[in-house]
């Protein structure tokens, strides 16, 4: 099929020099999510009609599969249909969708099309408790005849309560023949997409329609408001479908997943944190309060303790993180290894059972098993041109406040003295120490 989406609207209630589609939903843009929807139906024909805003919308969302079309000026609904007439395919239907209604799901689009059939015009509606600022549906013997808009409707028509989503679905050679006979004599002077049902009708062809499977897949943003309303329906949403799973949720409420979270069995997560992007989590782990995780994999029985920065990385099984520690790009953590408060980690493999307990910063290293890093540790990686590497093999001891500037390399169970600055490989098996001499000063009289 063909599908279009409108995303060419100012949203002037959103208070912003941002084009009103591009505002994010968790984590991604409200037009990203439409785009979604619109590709599991594998259509042939994407079109984007974008307005506002310039060329940020195509800009942004390049891809492959998508062709643009500008609507300039805006002139209503079925006016930016029309801009997209010259991509679409007279052979298949035409699917409408809007890319400020972001939670329009595929079991409701398919049984749209499916209600189409070949030769139907499909439209999506929805029954409200309260209608107002949506246009009606209007039947006749049950029969729809019409769509009015609220600013062009009678006080008889307003009080009916099923409502026009705008979504719709036509043949498209009708559809073409219908956009280029709009009229905009209306309230508002614009060419109304709605329009084309009377037309439909006039032709005798049969309009339907469906119903979604829930009333917020057809709510649209419109401000900064509705769009912090949308965001805590889907993110309860989603909370509800990992419950259903088996996640235990301490809060619900206090979840945010910027992304895909994929848990195995028995896994908690505390209140108030935060998931972007991939991020898996195995049998067994626990996510202490206030984390933020983005494409990470934790593994079977880790414990991720409070305030942790997870970017990027692996954590390896019946590991413990935290509290207050970060772990950036490229880390690899093997089992049972310990990250403490206040221990940064970069572009890091730390093997099984070795701990970095106490404010320490592992930059470009490999650690070996069985390692400890000791309190106040850097890994000087880099001198200001190049970043180098620190070797660390199994069974090594680093003592507090010791400094490795790389490239350097630990041997095999070598231990370094509290506080040495090390410049020069330290030899397996072998204690190195590099420090001032202490000395005390006899008949020292401070001020």
């Amino acid at each position: 099929m063909n599908i279009v989406i409108l995303a060419a609207g100012m949203g002037k209630r959103m208070q912003s020099t941002l084009p009103k589609v591009l505002h994010h939903l968790a984590g991604k843009p409200l037009l990203s999510h439409v785009i979604d929807a619109a590709r599991a139906l594998s259509p042939t024909t994407l079109c984007l009609i974008y307005g506002h805003g310039g060329d940020a919308v195509p800009s942004s969302l390049a891809a492959s599969d998508l062709v643009f079309a500008k609507q300039e000026p805006q002139l209503g609904t079925g006016h930016a249909v029309a801009q997209a007439a010259a991509h679409l395919d007279d052979s298949v239907l035409t699917l409408v969708l809007y890319g400020d209604v972001p939670l329009i799901t595929n079991s409701t689009l398919r049984r749209l099309v499916h209600s189409a059939g070949a030769d139907k015009l499909a439209v999506l509606t929805v029954t409200l408790t309260d209608p107002t600022g949506y246009g009606r549906i209007i039947r006749e013997s049950g029969q729809i005849v019409s769509i009015v808009e609220q600013k062009d409707a009678s006080a008889e028509q307003l009080a009916i309560v099923e409502c026009n989503t705008g979504i719709m679905v036509a043949p498209t050679v009708r559809l073409k023949k219908w956009l280029a006979g709009l009229s905009n004599n209306n309230a508002q002077g614009e060419y109304y997409l709605t329009d084309i049902v009377a037309s439909a009708v006039a032709d005798g062809t049969p309009v339907v329609s469906t119903q979604p499977d829930a009333v917020v897949e057809t709510l649209g943003v419109n401000s900064k408001v509705q769009l912090a309303e949308l965001e805590r329906i889907h993110q309860r949403n989603i909370a509800e479908r990992l419950l259903e799973q088996g996640l235990t949720l301490l809060d619900p409420a206090r979840i945010d997943v910027r992304g895909r979270l994929q848990c195995g069995r028995d896994v908690s997560i505390d209140v108030g944190c935060v998931f972007e992007g991939e991020v898996s989590i195995a049998d067994g782990a626990v996510i202490g309060s206030n984390c933020v995780i983005k494409n990470a994999h934790i593994g079977r029985n880790a414990n991720i303790k409070p305030f942790c920065h997870i970017e990027d990385a692996v954590v390896g099984a019946a590991s413990q993180i935290g509290p207050y520690a970060r772990l950036r790009p490229g880390t690899e953590l093997g089992e049972e290894v310990h990250i403490g408060n206040f221990v940064e980690v970069k572009n890091s493999q730390i093997a099984s059972h070795s701990k970095a307990n106490h404010l320490a910063y592992i930059g470009d290293a490999t650690i070996g098993s069985r390692v400890n890093i000791g309190a106040g540790t850097i890994t000087c990686n880099y001198d200001g041109v190049n970043k180098f590497r620190t070797v660390i093999e199994d069974d090594a001891f680093i003592g507090s406040d010791s400094q490795l500037v790389a490239p350097v390399r630990v041997g095999q169970g070598a231990t370094l003295g509290a506080g040495t600055t090390l410049t020069k490989d330290a030899p397996a098996g072998k204690l190195t120490i590099s420090r001032a001499r202490q000395i005390t000063v006899d008949g020292w009289s401070g001020r």
